[in-house]
């Protein structure tokens, strides 16, 4: 049965509440082999009342993933909005890109593996928000070459590299270890530049690293 999403919930503290608990079982133990008993035990309340805040646990998954996107697509809006140079825009989404990922580690698992667990409409809404944000760093990169600036043979390939090179942030970065988040976004903001042919960071970006 599809989730109506007409129907979903506005983020109270308690809703928030159970979306993380959720978020974190689905994570460690995966969507199919979490029920809505597991979550309220986790909660310390009956799994009935769950169904106060959420009508399934499937509406759960929906937010979590949805919520992923819309985030995404946002700090990666805001990124490109920041600044009119089409460089500095893409060293600026690739280090919000990273430091999301190493933020959300859960949400990001869940989002990679939990795709299949969706139903209908919203695994092909999900879907259409990741191709428009893929899209987007295709576009990004299309205008750094029209301009004469990015020098790459697939716009597409090259999109689609920095994407994963940021995903895989979320398998291994640990927050605790030696290198910081701003370091780390950093890095991988320069390494970004080098896809596309730039071989020096622009000064004023330098700054910005610890």
């Amino acid at each position: 049965m599809a989730t109506d999403t007409s129907r979903l919930p506005v983020a109270s503290g308690r809703v928030a509440e159970i979306r993380e608990v959720a978020l974190s079982l689905f994570a460690r133990r995966g969507y199919h082999a979490t029920s809505m008993k597991d979550i309220g035990d986790a909660l310390g309340i009956r799994a009935p009342s769950l169904y106060n805040h959420f009508e399934s646990k499937q509406q759960i998954l929906v937010e979590v993933m949805r919520g992923t996107m819309e985030q995404l697509l946002r700090d990666h809006i805001d990124a490109l909005a920041s600044t009119d140079d089409v460089v500095e825009q893409l060293r600026r989404a690739t280090e919000a890109h990273v430091r999301y990922h190493a933020r959300f580690r859960d949400e990001i698992q869940v989002g990679n593996i939990e795709i299949r667990a969706l139903e209908e409409p919203e695994r092909s809404r999900i879907v259409l928000l990741r191709r428009e944000y893929s899209d987007s760093w295709e576009a990004l990169i299309l205008r750094g070459v029209g301009r004469s600036v990015f020098r790459v043979s697939s716009p597409r390939l090259t999109a689609w590299a920095i994407l994963e090179m940021g995903i895989g942030v979320a398998r291994w970065f640990d927050p605790a270890g030696e290198m910081s988040e701003t370091l780390l976004a950093y890095h991988y903001g320069d390494m970004a530049l080098r896809l596309v042919g730039i071989a020096h960071a622009p000064a004023a970006s330098v700054s910005a690293v610890e």
